[in-house]
């Protein structure tokens, strides 16, 4: 089954602001809050569904990618915290970020998913890349050191199962209501529970591992898929990736910052590369074939008789492709004239020659006049 556009679900459109966004998923969150529907399945499967869509659209990298790819740019590192399996408890935690905890008469109750869930932390690395994995997009392999679950309590922070019970402040439910009457009338709130720091359970008897965090520091080796057409200072996100949340919390996202490893002979700008070639003075005259390096191997160009220095020469396609996949950029070789700083009696004496000739008095035709509002083309 085909999921629905974002935008769509909240009923904004695609230039709509953070606010705006924000507005709209409010306004879908207090329609089909199941407190509200109690029994009706439609109105959580909707509920659930404009958190997804916020969770995209409220985040810049994941909006830019759906809005390039669709749905298809959201799976693998830029899944959405909401389409991995995450149950309607995360749906109220990150519900509840939004409202700042209020609650509707009835509050949310003795909800458990008034338990509030601790995420874990974001890390971030650095991954070089040459100019040849950009080309064609590469999987990284990242050795991470971070935390994981604890191996011994699984997380759990506790030494066994009959060492864990029900906070006794709020009865498990990880919050607790007060009511304060106002010149309005009763004002009902829910706040995180102080006993328990909204995890709706006390440890007695902490894990000796962990003592009692749930988490413990190790590796893990993660795949990393970056697309081709990444460029320096690019950020990708690994949702779920980053740091184990306490006590069984959400885990956190890895973040890959791209850098660059400068290619020893192109330079990039863009989606183009630039190559800088010498010939020498009887190769400009009359022609040559030269070879050139491309980040797909080498490539032979022609030089045609009387190329001048400073003629840049394209070749189509031979660049980096673009991040959003539609386009690719080009090779741009500039062609330089070498001119010997020291020459030898004999070739002076074949240049003096050489220049009595009138084929090498400089005669410049309308075309090489122009070469200032050519070369304003090129920039």
């Amino acid at each position: 089954m085909s999921k629905r556009d974002y935008y769509e679900i909240l009923g904004v459109s695609k230039s709509a602001e953070e606010a705006e966004i924000k507005k709209a998923y409010r306004q879908k969150a207090m329609k089909y809050h199941p407190d509200r529907n109690e029994g009706d399945a439609g109105a959580e499967a909707k509920f659930k569904e404009a958190a997804e869509a916020y969770d995209v659209l409220s985040d810049v990298e994941k909006r830019k990618r759906y809005d390039q790819f669709g749905h298809d740019g959201l799976t693998g590192s830029y899944a959405s915290n909401f389409s991995g399996g995450f149950n309607m408890e995360d749906v109220f935690t990150h519900f509840e970020d939004i409202f700042g905890g209020f609650g509707f008469g009835g509050g949310f109750g003795g909800r458990s998913s008034g338990r509030r869930v601790v995420r874990g932390s974001n890390l971030r690395v650095k991954v070089k890349l040459t100019l040849e994995e950009i080309s064609s997009g590469i999987e990284k392999k990242i050795k991470v050191n971070k935390d994981i679950l604890c191996t011994t309590c699984h997380g759990t922070g506790a030494k066994d199962s009959k060492s864990v019970g029900n906070c006794r402040t709020c009865r498990g439910s990880g919050r607790v209501t007060r009511v304060t009457n106002t010149f309005l009338g009763q004002m009902q709130t829910a706040a995180t529970c102080p006993e328990c720091n909204g995890a709706g359970q006390v440890i007695t008897d902490k894990c000796k591992n962990c003592h009692g965090s749930g988490v413990s520091r190790g590796e893990e080796v993660i795949p990393i898929k970056i697309p081709a057409g990444v460029a320096e200072g690019m950020q990708l996100s690994a949702s779920g990736k980053g740091n184990a949340g306490p006590k069984g919390g959400v885990p956190g996202d890895l973040l890959v910052v791209i850098e660059e490893v400068e290619h020893q002979d192109l330079k990039r700008n863009g989606d183009n590369l630039h190559y800088v070639h010498y010939i020498s003075i009887p190769e400009s005259i009359l022609g040559t074939t030269i070879e050139i390096p491309t980040v797909e191997g080498k490539a032979k160009v022609k030089i045609e008789p009387g190329t001048p220095s400073g003629k840049v020469l394209r070749l189509k396609g031979k660049g980096l492709p673009s991040v959003n996949g539609y386009n690719r950029g080009d090779l741009l070789v500039s062609v330089n004239v070498w001119i010997p700083v020291r020459i030898s009696k004999e070739e002076k004496n074949v240049l003096d020659k050489l220049g009595e000739s009138p084929n090498f008095q400089p005669n410049p035709s309308t075309k090489d006049k122009n070469f200032f509002d050519r070369m304003k083309d090129w920039f």
